[in-house]
């Protein structure tokens, strides 16, 4: 087959049609596997182990066929996968806060660490304690297909499958091939270019095949503040320009014990409206009144809206067969990816600073009138506090004179595996292999900054009196003394040793069907995973990335499995199939022990062109090193504080009744409940100065195991009258109980604060003492947030999978003849839903269609990729349609500016052109029409003037970053891709 033709049968075949497609395994028309059935009579299909001359499976599987890269412009695997309808973004290229330098996938909403990823139906590589695989050390150019299996699959594969299985299949060369591809946006900035290489040969007459490849890819930055709509910090209603608090000229809250009447002709002293005020230098060494209307700091800019990104990846397998028993098979990767992500400069806080304001005056860091201030208060206050020349004050800073926040994560995985197989008997055949991975991460840090000698610095009793009082006073010499580089480590180990026996019973049949088929074996697994923090990270004497304790860990686990498949078929063709598949799992956890899972599932065709199927699955995910050993780490959660009158932009209901009483007795002053009118930046300045807060976040080595239970349903029509249509549709169920959760920080408190309202019960323990003198969540006693098996995790809906492809009966070109294909997927979601407290039926967080503080990413209740392509021999020209279905705000307690986002549609366009079997051409357009949130217009106070779309939703009021979801929503603009491709 020329390499024309086969590109042409691949887009007009049956199911696929060189475009993304789910379709159920056995109406795959794949002439790759249908060549590889041919010469080994059997195969393997994603969610079975039993080898059989079909592809047929009572769970539905969706491909994504190698193609759909090229068409795409896809070099990494994140940007295809996480446009499946199945598929919710999770950590991506525009995951910069939060991110961590990975690319993952989240199956159904579920979370990453439930969905399951193998490469050619085996385990891969997890990267860090939480043992979740980092897209990136994929290598897409060599994909053949990737597979999609809905539900759980534990009774195949073992733990984690809850949400689903997704199988990266590689493709086997025999010859060169040489890529590359570069990418730009419309814009001129955001450069992406790759090049690879692969060498595949068969030897020994065919009875073996080596491939080896490489690749180099590099992805350029943009930041914020290359895009309009991402420049500033917005919020409120209308939007206009905010930020943080936390600002480079210094801010100070008077915490000395002087009566609020001696403030009275301070920075400090009470307004008009009877607020206490903040200390600010506009000027240097000259405190004023903090205004937070106008005197906040733009953090925006700096940040990365895409992270880049260098990637190396090496690797190679091969196979032999010695004799017809025995076949030798090996693969071999390696892995380097450089991802950086960077913040604002590090803000900081310090309470109860001593400030020598005599010394601050003899440096010359403060004026007169600053210093006869802070005297003033000197003098009134009482005790040892009094004339002891120095002022108590809580110190916030921006540090800018250390540089931005830089983190560069710098991970290199090894894979390697072993295997013998072959077989046995006419009917048995046998496979065995051994893996071991590891990867390594490197967390390089910069712009951190060590408290303890911060505070000496500013106090005067350390190597030298710092001199933070106004806008670039720090020298290099004092930023130096205070600022360090951190270091952490990651090591993450993955062992698997497998067997497994499949087979017949001879050819013992049931009607015209295959033979029954069987497949059981066994298999050891043992994970080990640490984090290794810096020792100032580790310590908690650091400002800037959070802080975290080591973490170390592992376990193991024994199995045993076994499947069957029953087929039975009249001569008529009427065909009944019955599977089932179970596990036993031994795991060397005491909380979790020995765990059976199974499975069932049933096909009935009564007539060819319609098939009936169904499938339950137990499944369950043993928690991972990070849930059960992770020691206390610090996290910024954004949260809206319902003592602070739900912190919102307009200013929110004033707590009345319950609330306002535990709001009282969680330790918040009387007088700063609720909004604080005229506070400008939409948040309450006392209790919440800043939409995010700090907390701790721990392990729990008490966990047990998650369990699912999955039921799937569907129907696959493939009239005869209607050659090449193919319709699918299922309909999916999937509940986990005993779901091991850290629940939302906004869960959490709402729960605590409007609900459980009593410090003894044990949701509202990390809430205990957490408070300031003015009400404040403190960073001194953060509120604490743990893990537990207390959550139930429900998803529901339907996918719709249409493929069509017909002959147009003429050619552009004059090649005789020309095809149009067309593609869809979809999938409608009923239901997604997270029940943070199983016990309490009435609390479920419905995130279906829903955005927002507790339900986060965009989930659009309908979701859609669509493919047409018009194939005229060389000629490829291929439209992709993206669709998600408008979403709504989350939070019923208020009206945002935006409460819902409107449907939402992107538009792409490709061309490519075969000029001969060697060198094909490809040149496309992403975002055609250029959807991007809009452009804000400001007037001279910043508030936005201009009719804004829906995709600007501003960060202070409910969206994730960049003032939208940028791994949701298109942040780059229209893109431009072209690609060669050269085998031979």
């Amino acid at each position: 087959m020329t390499t024309i033709n086969k590109k042409a049968s691949l887009l007009a075949g049956t199911v696929i049609f060189g475009s993304l497609l789910a379709t159920p395994a056995f109406a795959q028309e794949d002439p790759t596997l249908q060549s590889a059935a041919a010469e080994q009579d059997t195969i393997i299909v994603t969610g079975s182990r039993i080898q059989r001359r079909d592809t047929d499976t009572a769970a539905p599987v969706a491909v994504v066929d190698s193609e759909e890269f090229q068409l795409s412009g896809a070099v990494n695997v994140e940007n295809v996968v996480n446009t499946l309808p199945q598929v919710v973004p999770g950590i991506t290229s525009f995951s910069n806060n939060p991110g961590n330098g990975t690319a993952s996938l989240n199956l159904r909403g579920l979370g990453a660490n439930r969905t399951m990823l193998l490469v050619n139906g085996r385990r891969w590589m997890f990267y860090d304690t939480n043992q979740v695989t980092d897209l990136n050390t994929i290598p897409q150019f060599l994909l053949e297909s990737v597979d999609v299996v809905t539900g759980g699959a534990s009774a195949v594969y073992g733990s984690d499958a809850l949400a689903g299985v997704v199988n990266f299949r590689l493709k086997e060369l025999d010859g060169v091939e040489l890529g590359g591809q570069y990418a730009i946006t419309d814009r001129g900035d955001g450069d992406r270019w790759q090049v690879h290489a692969a060498v595949g040969s068969d030897f020994a007459d065919g009875r073996g095949n080596v491939t080896v490849f490489g690749e180099y890819y590099n992805r350029e930055s943009i930041f914020q503040g290359e895009r309009e709509f991402s420049e500033f910090n917005l919020g409120g209603d209308p939007l206009v320009q905010g930020g943080s608090s936390f600002v480079p000229e210094s801010r100070l809250a008077y915490q000395g014990n002087a009566p609020t009447a001696a403030r009275a002709g301070t920075a400090f002293g009470a307004n008009a409206a009877g607020t206490l005020g903040n200390g600010f230098f506009g000027s240097p060494g000259d405190i004023r009144r903090y205004d937070g209307a106008t005197d906040f700091y733009n953090f925006a800019p700096v940040n990365y809206l895409q992270l880049p990104q260098e990637r190396y990846l090496l690797g190679g397998y091969g196979s032999f067969e010695v004799v017809p028993a025995l076949e030798i098979y090996g693969e071999v990767t390696y892995v380097n990816n450089r991802v950086d992500s960077e913040l604002a400069p590090t803000p900081v806080q310090l309470n109860n600073v001593a400030l020598p304001y005599e010394d601050l005056l003899a440096a010359g860091f403060i004026n007169q009138a600053t210093r006869d201030q802070f005297a003033q208060l000197d003098a009134a206050e009482t005790g040892a506090q009094a004339n002891d020349d120095t002022v108590l004050v809580q110190f916030n800073r921006r540090l800018l004179e250390g540089g931005n926040r830089a983190n560069l994560d710098e991970r290199n995985a090894f894979r390697v595996l072993g295997g013998l197989r072959g077989d046995i008997t006419d009917y048995l055949q046998y496979d065995a292999y051994y893996m071991y991975s590891r990867t390594r991460n490197a967390n390089i840090q910069q712009g951190n900054a060590s408290l303890s000698r911060l505070r000496a610095g500013l106090e005067g009793t350390g190597d030298i009196l710092i001199n933070p009082y106004g806008l670039n006073t720090l020298t290099p010499e004092m930023a130096d003394s205070f600022i360090i580089q951190a270091q952490n480590g990651d090591i993450s180990d993955l062992q698997v040793a497998s067997a497994a026996i499949s087979g017949t019973f001879g050819d013992f049949a049931l009607g015209v069907a295959e033979p029954v088929g069987f497949a059981f074996g066994g298999e050891y697994r043992e994970v080990n995973s640490r984090f290794i923090p810096d020792e100032f990270l580790a310590s908690g004497d650091v400002a800037g990335f959070n802080a975290g304790e080591p973490t170390e860990g592992g376990y193991n686990v024994n199995e045993v499995f076994a499947e069957l498949n029953i087929p039975f078929e009249t001569e008529s063709g009427m065909r009944f199939d019955l599977s089932g598949a179970a596990r036993y799992s031994d795991y060397s956890l005491e909380a979790v022990g020995g765990v059976w899972t199974y499975a069932g599932g049933i096909e009935f065709s009564p007539i060819p062109d319609i098939t009936f199927r169904g499938q339950y699955q137990r499944a369950v995910r043993a928690p991972n090193v990070g849930e059960l050993f992770q020691g206390s780490a610090v996290g910024f959660p954004g949260v809206a504080d319902p003592c602070a009158g739900n912190g919102t932009p307009a200013g929110g209901p004033t707590p009345t009744g319950a609330l306002l009483a535990f709001c009282q007795e969680a330790g918040v002053p009387l007088g700063n409940i609720g909004i604080v009118p005229g506070s400008g930046n939409g948040l309450n300045p006392v209790i919440q100065p800043d939409p995010q807060i700090q907390g701790l976040f721990g392990g729990n080595p008490n966990l047990f195991e998650e369990t699912s239970d999955s039921y799937t349903f569907g129907i696959v029509l493939q009239p005869t009258f209607v050659p090449g249509l193919t319709i699918t549709a299922d309909y999916f169920d999937i509940t986990i109980d005993d779901a091991i959760i850290t629940v939302p920080p906004q869960t959490a408190i709402d729960l605590c604060f409007t609900e459980v309202q009593d410090f003894t019960d044990p949701r509202c323990a990390g809430f205990v003492n957490t408070r300031d003198a003015n009400g404040a969540f403190t960073r001194d006693n953060p509120p604490q947030f743990g893990v537990a098996n207390v959550a139930r995790l429900e998803t529901s809906g339907i996918d719709l999978q249409i493929s069509y492809g017909m002959d147009l009966g003429f050619s552009l070109l004059g090649n005789g003849g020309s095809d149009l294909n067309f593609s869809f997927l979809g999938t409608w979601t009923e239901s997604n839903a997270l029940a943070p407290d199983q016990s309490d039926p009435s609390n479920v967080i419905e995130c279906a269609g829903e955005f927002g503080l507790e339900c986060g990413e965009p989930q659009a209740a309908f979701k859609w990729t669509a493919r047409t392509s018009y194939v005229d021999g060389p000629l490829t020209f291929s439209t992709r349609w993206r669709h998600l279905a408008a979403v709504n705000d989350d939070d019923p307690t208020f009206d945002y500016l935006v409460e819902r986002i409107a449907a939402y549609d992107l538009i792409d366009l490709t061309l490519s052109y075969d000029f001969n079997e060697t060198l094909t051409l490809t040149v496309g357009v992403n975002n055609l029409f250029d959807t991007l949130p809009t452009s804000p217009v400001f007037d001279a106070n910043g508030v936005v003037t201009n009719d804004t779309n829906t995709l600007l939703l501003g960060d202070r009021n409910n969206g994730e970053q960049a003032n939208t979801y940028p791994s949701t929503y298109d942040v780059l603009g229209r893109d431009f891709f072209a690609s060669f491709l050269v085998r031979f």
